[in-house]
């Protein structure tokens, strides 16, 4: 919850001024951002998307979806619009461990399968098999793989190589040497990188060292070759 709450601090008025417009309307995209490469992501950078969705605007969209698919149990249950602000923060803060789209695919996944307004139970569960589906591990798992794998890394028998190059990513000396409380969220935003270029369809590899040859063959120089064929006329006896 500590990680969360700077967010809810920032976001908190965007969700209100949502809220206030529409009960659901979904927050204005922001422009794509740059393409990032894996490396050491600080663990207060957004959690966007290729498609520059946020947290924010994922939750206001599904909140739309469930206002669409479940009209009169959304409007029972969010009658005010206070009461609807403060259900997308405590829907924020219990799905912020998931990447914005993921969160958007599981709502659409509910919705087909569920004739209810479901819970955030059922919307995290829906996220978690969204992961499965991929045969990715969910981040805290992924996080406890990471920083449990014995050297060489390359070498060990990653559940997805997602997990190694989060691993990667974040710093081993990090994983090993630093509190899960500053390590997990800083693992937690590689992995979630990751994770969306997988189920975006991208195929990850770990690229193993080249084996050295067991003989190094080398050219030998004129006196080693003149030597070398003084020796073998010896031996056979020319």
């Amino acid at each position: 919850m500590q990680k969360i709450k700077p967010l809810l601090d920032l976001t908190s008025k965007k969700l209100e001024k949502n809220s206030r417009k529409s009960p659901t309307e979904v927050g204005q995209n922001k422009p794509a951002p740059a393409v990032m490469t894996v490396g050491v992501a600080k663990p207060e950078a957004n959690f966007d998307d290729e498609d520059g969705m946020d947290h924010v605007d994922a939750i206001n969209q599904i909140f739309a979806e469930f206002e669409f698919a479940y009209h009169n149990q959304f409007h029972k249950a969010f009658a005010e619009t206070e009461s609807l602000v403060i259900a997308k923060k405590y829907w924020l803060s219990s799905l912020e461990n998931f990447a914005p789209l993921q969160i958007v695919q599981a709502a659409k996944q509910v919705i087909r399968s569920q004739d209810y307004l479901p819970s955030i139970a059922a919307l995290v569960r829906a996220c978690e098999q969204g992961l499965d589906l991929f045969g990715l591990l969910p981040a805290r798992q992924a996080y406890l793989e990471a920083c449990g794998a014995p050297p060489p890394k390359r070498e060990f028998h990653w559940s997805h190589a997602a997990v190694y190059h989060a691993g990667q990513a974040s710093g081993w000396y990090l994983l090993a040497n630093t509190a899960e409380a500053t390590a997990f969220p800083v693992f937690d935003y590689n992995y979630a990188l990751l994770c969306q270029r997988v189920i975006r369809g991208e195929t990850l590899s770990i690229e193993l060292p080249t084996p050295l040859p067991k003989k190094i063959e080398r050219k030998l120089d004129k006196a080693e070759t003149k030597a070398r064929l003084a020796m073998l006329r010896d031996e056979l006896g020319l």
